[in-house]
């Protein structure tokens, strides 16, 4: 565990942090028995939730490394000057989630953000930040300038490419490259072509800069391919990253029949996350091993260069004088190709800004809240106030604490981590495999001793899965499908049951084949689905689910809660609580919901809500908002902004 105030200081260590049993919660300090008891939706606030520093992108000009942050408000482009080995300034950028885009044109440097998108120039020498364009895309993943000083734009949804030319200031749109693909993840150019690398189903394609005519450059064999999602260019050659089998493409830009094909080679590598053609290779990083590789253009003979930092994503790799920079979370590696040695720079120590993130996560033990975000979580000692770092390599989406273990649901490749307390290093149990990528849920079933946990496929591909794994063997089996063509979102375990929610979204860019969220059961001991049925008409997802004494309840993304009657396998009743849902609790006879800026309470008797707290206006990663129950069951968990808040409730009607 890391001090926060050593986070903002020193390089990030994987270590993480004590977790405190769930059967047995070591609840806050009893109050005295005179105290007041504290109203119902009094909220407290603990400061920050989660703080870090993830970079997204970063540019070259001179000896200056320019990185973008992702998920920090503001948004900053930090200047890292390696001369003095600091960040010697920050430029705020006022809109957008996050930063996954840059390039530069002479010594201006364009920061493309998403969500909302635009772009900026930052002029290097005047020290100038000026807002040029807006699109109304979703991401702009990412941006290339050609040699005449054009900056050209990757976006989604559809995948776009458009034209930016400081010139004129003016915005041309290209269209789609490859009709009906959601995503343009990559772009580069030359003095004639924008070339565009798309998903979820692969293209690489090369778009006439001044007529417009494109083709399609990705080789025939390769069309069953999902991505190609990162890439370079030289005047000869194009190396494009492909998903989710770890190659690299690499063709001849004048003959595109003359191409080899590069599997990155370390155990368990899916994706290739970065690509630079320099000095007659290609260089290349993997994910999720965070392994550093090159090959050569001519014979495609690949060099494994070494591991940076274990699973850590490479987001840029740049060179400059004689160096490879490879840019990640929250520093930078220099590789040397004259030696072989590779220098780690956290840039966090060297000044770069560390700022409230938008939280992914939130998790009560008892003692402590778990806060989850990129490449780790922030934990909240209740009693002290104090907050430490648990570095984790990926994103925790989902939490679940038995006995001494907190299990953690972790994204990419929907792997299962846990920590026992006492112990320095988180462990990895599993990894769903099957083409999984984002873990959704965690449940417990006391009678199997079996982890449930549910996952959405990498983007492009069909069907959701269960992991399941056995506390007391170590052993996990992962069942897929299990609705068919849909991705369970939500589980609640009970005597060797568990009860799925599904989502109709199965691998983002994929569009759903389905148009209702499903309920149902599955058992566990035979490992087989016993029912499904459709709850909520319309709904495209259900949540969060909790169980009653009789009773399954269950949340959608629009807010609308249902109550199900297990033995008659139906729907009695139904309730608008909100504009959108989020994790659902039950205590006794109540339930607790929040839609982000309200905080509701349903009495379960009577099937009416009320909000017990209001204004949260919680900044939540996505939009999707998250409460945690503390196990005492007299406490919520949330955040109000980016502030982590403790809600006091009652748990009785």
């Amino acid at each position: 565990m890391i001090p926060r105030r050593r986070f903002l200081q020193a390089a990030a260590a994987s270590t993480v942090a004590a977790a405190l049993p769930a059967a047995l919660p070591a609840a806050l300090p009893a109050a005295p028995a005179h105290a007041t008891p504290v109203p119902e939706g009094t909220l407290t606030d603990l400061g920050p939730a989660s703080v870090a520093s993830p970079l997204g992108n970063a540019e070259f000009v001179g000896g200056v490394l320019y990185a973008g942050s992702r998920g920090l408000s503001p948004n900053v482009v930090g200047a890292y000057d390696l001369a003095e080995d600091s960040v010697t300034a920050h430029f705020d950028i006022p809109t957008g989630i996050g930063v996954w885009a840059m390039c530069k044109t002479g010594t201006d440097v364009y920061v493309g953000t998403h969500s909302k998108s635009d772009l900026y120039k930052l002029d290097t020498v005047a020290g100038t930040l000026t807002k040029v364009a807006s699109v109304p895309d979703h991401f702009i993943w990412s941006l290339a300038a050609s040699p005449d000083g054009k900056v050209y734009l990757g976006t989604s949804e559809p995948g776009k490419v458009k034209e930016y030319d400081p010139a004129t200031g003016v915005v041309r749109d290209l269209g789609e490259a490859a009709p009906g693909e959601a995503y343009v993840r990559a772009v580069q150019a030359d003095d004639r072509y924008v070339y565009a690398g798309v998903g979820a189903n692969a293209h690489l394609i090369a778009i006439d800069r001044a007529t417009g005519e494109r083709r399609d450059l990705l080789p025939p064999e390769l069309a069953d391919r999902d991505w190609v999602s990162s890439m370079s260019v030289s005047d000869t050659h194009i190396a494009g990253g492909m998903n989710s089998l770890a190659e690299l493409l690499i063709l001849s830009k004048s003959d595109p029949s003359d191409h080899k094909v590069v599997k990155a080679t370390a155990p368990g590598e899916k994706y290739i996350v970065s690509v630079l053609i320099h000095d007659g290779y290609a260089y290349f990083a993997g994910r999720p091993t965070g392994t550093f590789y090159r090959c050569r253009l001519d014979s495609g003979e690949l060099e494994v260069l070494g591991v940076p930092y274990f699973e850590a994503a490479t987001h840029r790799i740049l060179a400059h004088e004689g160096r490879i920079y490879g840019v990640q979370d929250n520093a930078v590696f220099v590789y040397d190709p004259e030696t072989g040695a590779i220098d780690y720079r956290n840039l966090v120590q060297r000044g770069f800004r560390a700022a409230p993130e938008e939280p992914m996560s939130v998790h009560s033990d008892g003692r402590r809240v778990y806060v989850g975000g990129k490449s780790g979580a922030d934990i909240h000692d209740l009693a002290t106030g104090e907050v430490t770092r648990l570095a984790i390599p990926g994103e925790p989406k989902t939490m679940l604490t038995l006995g001494h273990t907190t299990y953690l649901g972790v994204y990419t490749q929907a792997a299962l981590y846990a920590h026992r307390s006492g112990q320095a290093e988180a462990e990895l149990l599993a990894r769903a495999g099957n083409q999984q990528d984002r873990p959704r849920d965690l449940a417990y079933d006391a009678r199997t001793g079996l982890i449930v946990m549910p996952s959405q496929p990498e983007p492009g591909h069909m069907n959701g899965a269960l992991t399941l794994y056995s506390r007391r063997t170590g052993e996990y089996t992962v069942q897929r499908p299990v609705v068919e063509r849909q991705t369970v979102y939500s589980v609640a375990t009970r005597h060797g049951t568990a009860y799925l929610g599904t989502l109709i979204q199965e691998g983002l860019g994929l569009p759903p084949v389905t148009t209702t969220a499903r309920l149902a059961a599955y058992d566990l001991v035979r490992r087989k689905l016993l029912w499904e049925l459709e709850p909520l008409p319309g709904a495209r997802s259900i949540i969060s689910l909790s169980l009653g004494v009789l009773n399954l309840y269950g949340i959608s993304s629009t807010g609308e809660v249902f109550e199900f009657d297990l033995l008659r396998k139906k729907v009695t009743r139904t309730l608008k609580v909100g504009n959108r849902g989020s994790d659902l609790h039950v205590v006794g006879r109540v339930a607790y919901c929040t839609d982000g800026d309200k905080v509701y309470k349903i009495d379960l008797v009577t099937f009416t809500v009320r909000p017990i707290a209001e204004g949260l206006a919680g900044q939540w990663f996505g939009g999707e908002p998250k409460l945690a129950l503390d196990p005492s069951r007299k406490a919520l968990f949330g955040v109000k902004g980016r502030d982590l808040v403790r809600i006091a409730i009652t748990g009785r009607r």
